[in-house]
């Protein structure tokens, strides 16, 4: 995921008080002392008991709340809930009564504010019930990048008036959307336990945290299943979903481990999700601590609108993340789902098992959960798959500090969704990356063993993980928390080096902005390589300007600075081509082959580099041989019949579907040439991916005799498929071609609308103005409504290509940009002349 930039704001100040699974303060309250009257709310929320049904015409959820809590040190007579935009019906006084004792309230659509029968100790509990109609449909919009909308409660097709998606009910609680549908203290330092009673037609199935206790069929025709979780967690981590789910088991040493999928994706639902027993396996015993829930679900919802979430004991995902027809899943690639499938998973530890104290600490959740996918690719997939997991999350990071530098632990924001951002994600994944390496495998993991053991079923702020550490390893890290965690930024690396007398001399220049960034403390390993074995030297660079001398016995054919990758920095490497061709040849790893193809790249030409990249084409990971590929592109050197033969050879006969998808658009670069045939057999192919580089590169060059071919796939629902399709009748297209576009643009997938609305505006380029109305005023919608960023972008690229032809809509295209909230959208429009 990509998150906007946002203004920052000072955030609430955060009451420091030890914290444990029954103690737990709200970190939204201000500092308190004893001489502060007694209807301050502080409150342990100890235990949530739901009974809820469904008018799915009106889109309400009825529920009844029992809430079970004690004051937290002071003695109170009030308690205030977080309740959006309910209808509250009555609030009694229950205390382990049938008949309850109506309570004084006040409520604003936001606050509940219960006034108590008396001042209760800190010692005693007491229970409340609340009776309340939630319309979520009728709260204000919100939402970001990340998360989409903010309403908590959604129902999708519920008149089922919509024939291509089923009826459902699901909810997203984070950050603070559980107050939507039920009344809470929705912070994230609280903990509840759970039972939850969704009463259901008939034919529906439900899902919720813990283990299912009852089902009873009612006297109605309904069906009231029971959901209860016996173990504390965050009030944001409740979850409902209730459809026409298929629900495939399997199973982790004795515990349920379930999948629920649209009915039509049940034959290949362990296709995906099957290695879930593995991970929990793995996961369990790389943490030295079991699973610690009940059960495990996974549920896959319609228009869900974030990637995944991870409720404890039950994970919700996006659909088209996790459903895939046998045809689709070759091309799967690790990023699209199985590394989010252990993302999620990894979440049941570090975010559910222990819990951010505040939105201001996110990355102790999901710096986890990031590093959790470089874990498993390790373990199942291997080290080049680790490398290139390391590899894409360093480059997400960078990219985003292009525009924004903060630090991962940060209490200055104008809202905590701001913290869903790839330094939460990506940065805080390399961090721990980095600490793994420093500390070394055995005490990176007893130190989350210390961490997840000392501080179980409760919230943490980041000292608790740093105090872990120091105690797992006994040194002081203090410098590594400060400079990673809390400081902004990230190094700039320009690293030279020569050979004399008998030394390296290395040179580490760090090139930031040290105004607002630190000179960093790296420790960091250096090769040098002669006569084919590699030497280690260990050194620790500590200021901006910093001269090594390194002993060798020779010149050395190679010298590699952070040899085993794991920098979080933007280098600068000063290399030889010699020395360049000598790392690709005796890389240890894909990383360091990249690096070498990429540096190469320019060079293409020689020889010996044109040589290189072609042996690459045989090496056995398959992101490599894609590297050399794009190495080749548009090669103009002496090897050009040879160079042609390989990539053909590549396209036709090569394993790997991504691999030949690339080896088409490499052909396709080279001008004049006619590769139609392969392009034509292609479409043929049984990958999707590489059918849709063959009508991307017959769009480039089309020919008569291929359009049947290309029509004949119209009424594909493959996202890569559908936007090679927009493509091609972007740029080739008739008027016989804006009733599929008319249609597609109404049930494509938001991450094919981007290309697919531009590609809209470019074909009615070539059709008579008097035909495009409809057209103008889907984009128009979409450009206003949409609730995804790229796709409303999409929209008003898409009219702006009318603009040349249709100067009236120049008007149109100043409204949308006045009336977008999304500042960053705002300025993507500026960009567009």
């Amino acid at each position: 995921m990509s998150h906007p930039t946002r203004k920052k704001a000072v955030e609430p100040t955060t009451v420091a008080t030890p914290v444990s699974a029954s103690a737990v303060v709200p970190n939204w309250l201000p500092a308190i002392n004893p001489a502060q009257p007694a209807a301050t709310i502080l409150h342990d929320l100890f235990d949530t008991r739901l009974d809820v049904r469904f008018d799915w015409n009106k889109q309400w959820l009825l529920g009844t709340a029992v809430l079970t809590l004690r004051p937290h040190f002071y003695p109170q007579s009030q308690l205030v809930l977080d309740a959006k935009g309910f209808d509250v019906k009555s609030v009694e006084l229950m205390n382990g009564a049938r008949k309850g004792k109506d309570l004084k309230f006040s409520y604003d659509k936001k606050k509940l504010t219960i006034t108590l029968d008396r001042l209760y100790q800190r010692t005693e509990q007491y229970q409340v019930r609340v009776q309340y109609v939630a319309k979520p449909n009728e709260l204000p919009k919100g939402g970001s990048e990340a998360i989409t909308e903010d309403k908590g409660l959604y129902f999708i097709n519920p008149l089922g008036t919509d024939k291509s998606k089923p009826r459902q009910v699901w909810t997203q609680g984070e950050t603070k959307g559980s107050s939507c549908w039920f009344p809470t203290i929705d912070e994230p330092n609280q903990r509840m336990t759970q039972e939850i009673s969704l009463t259901v037609e008939s034919g529906q199935k439900t899902l919720s945290n813990g283990l299912l206790v009852s089902s009873r069929r009612n006297t109605d025709g309904s069906r009231t299943d029971t959901w209860k979780l016996n173990q504390p967690h965050a009030p944001y981590l409740a979850m409902l979903a209730v459809g026409n789910f298929a629900v495939v088991a399997d199973s982790w040493r004795g515990k349920p481990v379930e999948y629920y999928v649209d009915p039509a994706y049940q034959y290949t639902a362990k296709r995906v999700f099957g290695n879930t027993p593995e991970m929990l396996e793995f996961f369990s015993k790389k943490l030295g601590v079991d699973f610690p829930w009940d059960k495990y679900a996974q549920v896959a919802v319609h228009d869900f609108v974030s990637g995944a979430m991870e409720n404890t004991t039950a994970s919700t995902f996006q659909q088209q993340m996790v459903q895939f027809t046998p045809r689709e899943l070759p091309d799967v690639t690790y990023d699209a789902s199985e590394s989010v499938i252990a993302h999620e998973l990894f979440h049941q530890w570090f975010g559910d098992y222990v819990t951010t104290e505040s939105w201001s600490n996110l990355p102790l959740n999901e710096s986890f959960a990031d590093y959790s996918e470089l874990l498993w690719a390790e373990y199942k997939y291997g080290a080049d798959a680790a490398a290139l997991v390391q590899q894409t999350k360093l480059r997400n990071y960078l990219e985003e500090a292009q525009m924004k530098r903060e630090p991962l632990i940060r209490y200055r924001y104008a809202t905590q969704e701001d913290m869903f951002d790839r330094h939460s994600y990506d940065k805080g994944g390399r961090v721990l990356h980095m600490l793994r390496k420093h500390v070394g495998d055995e005490a990176f993991f007893a130190s989350l063993n210390r961490y997840l053991v000392h501080n179980k079923l409760s919230s943490v702020e980041l000292a608790k993980l740093r105090i872990a550490f120091e105690e797992t390893t006994g040194e002081d890290l203090m410098w590594f928390f400060d400079q990673w965690f809390l400081q902004r930024g990230h190094p700039e690396l320009r690293v030279t080096h020569s050979y004399e007398n008998s030394q390296v001399v290395l040179r580490v220049q760090q090139v930031q902005d040290t105004l607002y960034q630190p000179v960093y403390r790296l420790p960091v390993t250096v090769a040098t390589w002669s006569g084919s074995q590699p030497t280690e030297h260990r050194i620790l660079i500590t200021k901006a300007d910093q001269t090594f001398r390194l002993p060798v016995n020779q010149r050395p054919s190679l010298v590699k600075f952070d040899d085993e990758g794991m920098l979080l920095a933007d280098i600068d490497e000063t290399q030889s081509q010699e020395e360049l061709l000598y790392q690709l040849s005796h890389a240890r790893g894909y990383l360091q082959k990249y690096k070498a193809i990429q540096a190469l790249r320019s060079k293409s030409g020689d020889l010996l580099v044109s040589a290189a990249f072609r042996s690459m084409l045989n090496d056995p990971f398959w992101g490599t041989r894609v590297a050399a590929l794009e190495g080749l592109r548009r090669y103009r050197g002496a090897e050009g019949s040879a160079v042609r033969k390989d990539l053909q050879r590549v396209a036709t006969s090569e394993k790997h579907g991504i691999v030949r998808a690339t080896a088409i658009r490499v052909l396709s670069s080279f001008p004049n040439e006619d590769y139609s045939e392969l392009y034509n057999a292609a479409l043929k192919d049984s990958s999707y991916v590489v059918a849709s580089a063959a009508v991307e590169a017959l769009a480039h060059a089309p020919a008569p005799s291929t359009r049947g071919q290309v029509a004949a796939l119209q009424n594909t629902t493959n996202p890569a498929l559908l936007t090679a399709l927009s493509t091609y009748y972007g740029l080739n297209g008739t008027l016989d071609d804006y009733s599929w576009f008319l249609q597609r643009s109404k049930d494509a997938p938001a991450e094919v609308l981007y290309v697919m609305l531009e590609n809209f505006g470019l074909l009615m380029q070539r059709i008579p103005p008097i035909e495009r109305e409809k057209g103008i005023q889907r984009l128009e919608t979409l450009a206003r409504t949409h609730s995804q960023l790229y796709v409303r972008l999409g929209a008003y690229k898409g009219l702006h290509e009318l603009v040349a032809s249709m100067p009236a809509l120049k008007t149109t295209l100043q409204d949308i940009r006045n009336k977008e909230k999304d500042s960053n959208l705002k300025a993507m429009y500026s960009l567009i002349q």
